[in-house]
């Protein structure tokens, strides 16, 4: 009964927890951290320049995140009018998040690549090497499912906010009145079957592409890998 209310295998469970703190918290962590560094000190005061996940974890954006594939992080306060480029700087800060997810699946990518290269992936029992493989999996997928996610311009999302700054600001200003009519859309689009079938379903579909451009460029630098092995151990 459980595993049918899971978006996830219940046994990938620990895993997908993990990933979920990891990815929450550096997404979170690098909104506060520019926000900081272009002079607002407003989520430094809140604690919020930090990887420490118990301030940016919302218990239930994350159960539900598990359970229904869509969930969220407390969101980092923002004061653009304390930038000195508020407009440029707004869409630095809102895009760094999405960013980081993007560098965290890169950098999982390329450590599996250096794992089992040298031969650290099979060092220990098979059941070692199975935990390791769903961990490099779940931590590349939910980070470019996050990416992807995050850049949709529908709000609340940090999409949303960065194509905002490129319109004019009569646009930005009736569009940003009516905002609670983009999020009821975004929500309807999420939880109506026949809506994401149509609209999020071809644009996570972008998830793949975006993942074999990334081995492509590890391999660039690095040299060809079996992948369709790696593949064929996680699904088995």
């Amino acid at each position: 009964m459980l595993e049918k209310l899971l978006w996830f295998p219940l046994e990938d469970f620990p895993f997908i927890i993990i990933v979920l703190i990891i990815a929450f918290s550096v997404h979170e962590f690098a909104h506060a951290y520019f926000a900081y560094k272009f002079g607002d000190d407003t989520a430094y005061k809140e604690g919020r320049v930090t990887l420490n996940p118990r301030v940016h974890l919302d218990v239930v954006g994350t159960i539900l995140l598990i359970i229904a594939g869509f969930g969220w992080a407390k969101p980092v306060p923002v004061r653009a009018s304390r930038f000195k480029n508020p407009r440029v700087m707004s869409m630095i800060v809102s895009a760094a998040g999405p960013l980081s997810n993007l560098l965290i699946a890169f950098a999982g990518l390329v450590l599996f690549y250096f794992m089992n290269e040298t031969g650290l992936l099979h060092a220990g029992s098979q059941g070692v090497y199975s935990a390791l493989v769903h961990f490099f999996y779940y931590l590349i997928l939910i980070n470019l499912t996050l990416f992807v996610f995050n850049l949709i311009p529908l709000p609340p999302l940090d999409g949303y906010r960065i194509v905002s700054e490129l319109l004019p600001l009569k646009i930005r200003y009736k569009i940003d009145q009516n905002i609670q009519w983009g999020m009821l859309i975004f929500l309807l689009i999420v939880f109506i079957p026949q809506l994401r079938a149509v609209t999020l379903t071809p644009i996570m579909g972008s998830i793949s592409d975006i993942f074999n451009a990334l081995i492509r460029l590890v391999e660039m630098v690095f040299s060809p890998m079996d992948w369709a092995r790696i593949t064929i151990d996680f699904f088995n």
